[in-house]
């Protein structure tokens, strides 16, 4: 589901970047920035998608890791790089993604397998 949401954000942000910018209160830009994000958003969901659909799990714990760090990174952005603080709306989403996807990982842990 992470994957989807990547995939839709990126899209959004390579098409119509300005629109998202004025979603979360980002002052518009024209620089190409992010459209560059947008791709790599797209791409990271492709390759969670991926992961999600053959049960990759190696690559899946280490998306729980990766999205994580995401807020901690963009805590850092706004406290020492001038960011505006709108930006954490993002890592929020990667907060939930992540501790969703956690709790799924236990989940199927603890399931007990079924064996023909």
């Amino acid at each position: 589901m992470f994957g989807v949401y990547l995939v839709v954000l990126g899209l959004s942000l390579a098409i119509a970047p300005n629109v998202v910018a004025r979603l979360v209160g980002v002052p518009q830009t024209s620089e190409p920035w992010l459209r560059v994000v947008g791709a790599l958003a797209v791409n990271i969901g492709v390759f969670y998608i991926v992961a999600a659909v053959f049960e990759l799990r190696p690559i899946i714990v280490a998306s729980v890791f990766a999205r994580l760090a995401i807020p901690v990174w963009l805590l850092g952005f706004v406290a020492f790089a001038d960011a505006d603080p709108s930006v954490l709306v993002f890592g929020v989403a990667d907060l939930v993604g992540a501790l969703w996807t956690l709790a799924a990982l236990r989940s199927s842990a603890a399931a007990p397998s079924v064996t023909s």
